[in-house]
């Protein structure tokens, strides 16, 4: 199984290299984008450093001068028409000396630093050469991670609690989750945008797989809202429709500063700075995204302050961090192996994105229900962080072998294992590749 995997996996990323960055799938998803970039360069350095140097390069070359990282960089071979929303559509200007709507102005979530400490640990094992190019681009990484890390946790900071805000379901990565309905609820729902605006996902893909017309009305909207005000980040709470505390979110922009402590002690900077931020977010998330009541993290509306109701996988990703509470560790590991969520040794598969006992858990629409390899990867490497070896175990082998038996596709059904959305997926091959390669802790928490 495990030399069959490893070949198809690789047969994958090689299809979907486009000479100087990885496309998440060719069928739906044409350009690069931004957390995909992450999580494949960690897979693809088994195979082929340079390129995961390259991809990652490729993706911070469009980094904007205030250090914001796009979540998608346009392909300018692509054309308009082949992916909605595209380049028009953002309008973003010029910057850096880059041409005018080469990217969109939101983010996704920070985990590049943490890829560029993992392909640096791979690299180094190729040999000299890949040795040398290794801290060659991590010493051209390092300050452009630190600029990333200080937009998100500067400006980003709307709610004043030391968490960096998201403006938009899709800066989460978990686009159309359950967690963001509580406030998405206070958008209003322009359904002549989708008169204007052509939706080209549902030409590919299954209705009743992707987010419902009213959510990517609403999607549509907050964008013109966020591009209205060129995007800046000044006052969100006041001017903008959508700013809330997302807990993977900020989950892994700690984890990013763990990783940033190994990367200053090879470029030859202060790691310092990075483990005083590291504890800070730490301490945050465990303050102010915890209910106490429920005993689990949940998305906070910055606008309101209100916590949402809804259980989802975004409520298990602080387990990444070490310095998270040994209390409330050992509760996020009670509601993953709980019946909502039901780790490998109940259902046999990985757990699903959100809680399978809520009244609208629904097995096909993306991120309300299917599971999706790359946060169980995060959730495993959380296990292995606080010692819960033989569950990390369990998840990686649970994940190996739904991906052997249903393909590298970019989600799951929760219940049949049936692989939906994009086929050839870009980050379901790469982590393959590292649960297959990897059962260590996670180097960047032994520092912590």
């Amino acid at each position: 199984m495990s030399a069959d995997l490893w070949k198809s996996a690789a047969t994958v990323l090689d299809t979907n290299w486009a000479g100087d960055h990885m496309v998440p799938s060719r069928r739906l998803y044409p350009h690069q984008w931004s957390w995909d970039a992450a999580f494949i360069a960690i897979g693809l350095a088994y195979l082929n450093p340079s390129r995961a140097w390259r991809d990652l390069r490729s993706l911070f070359e469009a980094q904007w001068p205030d250090g914001r990282v796009p979540h998608i960089v346009f392909d300018p071979q692509t054309a308009e028409g082949d992916y909605f929303p595209g380049p028009a559509f953002w309008d973003v200007p010029a910057y850096a000396g880059r041409a005018a709507r080469g990217s969109t102005g939101l983010v996704q979530p920070p985990l590049h630093a943490v890829a560029a400490w993992e392909v640096y640990r791979r690299a180094t094992a190729h040999g000299v050469e890949c040795a040398r190019e290794a801290r060659e681009q991590l010493a051209w990484l390092y300050p452009r991670l630190v600029a990333q890390q200080d937009h998100l946790a500067g400006p980003r900071d709307a709610g004043g609690h030391g968490l960096a805000s998201i403006v938009h379901p899709w800066e989460s990565g978990l686009d159309n989750s359950p967690s963001w309905d509580f406030a998405l609820a206070d958008v209003p729902a322009d359904m002549g945008l989708l008169d204007r605006f052509r939706r080209r996902d549902l030409e590919v893909a299954d209705a009743a797989h992707r987010p419902t017309d009213a959510d990517y009305a609403r999607y549509l909207g907050l964008v013109l809202n966020y591009r209205a005000g060129d995007y800046s980040d000044h006052e969100l709470a006041r001017r903008h429709g959508f700013v809330v505390e997302c807990p993977s979110f900020n989950a892994i922009l700690a984890a990013a500063e763990l990783a940033l402590v190994h990367i200053a002690g090879v470029v030859g900077a202060d790691p310092d700075p990075h483990l005083e931020r590291a504890a800070r977010i730490t301490g945050a998330i465990s303050r102010h995204l915890w209910d106490e009541q429920t005993r689990t993290f949940r998305a906070r509306n910055v606008r309101t302050g209100v916590l949402s109701p809804a259980r989802t996988v975004s409520g298990l990703v602080p387990l990444l961090l070490p310095g998270l509470p040994d209390h409330q560790a050992a509760a996020v590991m009670a509601e993953a192996a709980s019946e909502r969520f039901g780790l490998p040794g109940t259902t046999g598969l990985p757990v699903p994105s959100y809680d399978r006992t809520a009244p609208d858990f629904d097995t096909l629409r993306y991120w309300r229900g299917p599971i999706w390899i790359n946060v169980n990867w995060l959730l495993r490497r959380g296990m292995l962080v606080h010692g819960y070896r033989d569950e990390a175990e369990d998840l990686r082998t649970a994940m190996i072998r739904l991906i052997h038996r249903s393909g590298h596709f970019e989600y799951f059904h929760p219940t049949t294992g049936e692989g939906i959305g994009a086929p050839t997926f870009s980050w379901t091959a790469a982590l393959s590749l590292d649960l297959l390669a990897d059962r260590s802790v996670p180097a960047y928490a032994r520092a912590a």
